[in-house]
């Protein structure tokens, strides 16, 4: 069988599913912290901002694949973290180049809405932050030479 063949026949990822209880709030942190476009036909309605109420939304990048999607659920206590009686279950990685760009994206996730659950800028060993995003859910954005 052919490397190509082998990965037709494996599923594939087609994005990351967030719950949340407001799904163009939380889509809308995601779509300004990490510049994607929503899936045509997601976009926000004319009024929706004054009460409309979005129950799955989903974010692409410039080539139009999709990223992530947000689905809206009654109730989405956060996780507790690091540990606690709601464990993260998964979080989000994300990774810059350098330090002063993650001294960027710092502020601008806490100019989004964003928390900082620890602060590892300064850490020789590994940069990071990471965050809580609108809905709780912790993120991370950490620097790396990939």
């Amino acid at each position: 069988m052919s490397e190509k063949t082998a990965r037709a026949s494996v599923p594939r990822l087609r994005q990351v599913v967030l719950d949340t209880e407001d799904a163009r709030g939380l889509a809308e942190f995601y779509r300004e912290l990490l510049a994607l476009e929503y899936l045509p036909g997601d976009e926000p309605e004319v009024g929706e901002e004054s009460g409309g109420v979005a129950d799955w939304l989903v974010l692409v990048d410039d080539a139009g694949a999709r990223v992530l999607a947000f689905q809206r659920v009654e109730s989405m206590p956060p996780p507790t973290w690091p540990e606690g009686p709601r464990p993260q279950m998964m979080h989000l990685d994300f990774w810059v180049s350098s330090v002063e760009e993650l001294r960027e994206q710092h502020a601008k996730a806490i100019a989004l809405g964003a928390s900082v659950l620890e602060d590892g800028t300064d850490d020789p060993a590994e940069a990071i932050v990471i965050f809580a995003d609108p809905a709780g859910h912790p993120f991370c954005i950490f620097v790396t030479d990939e």
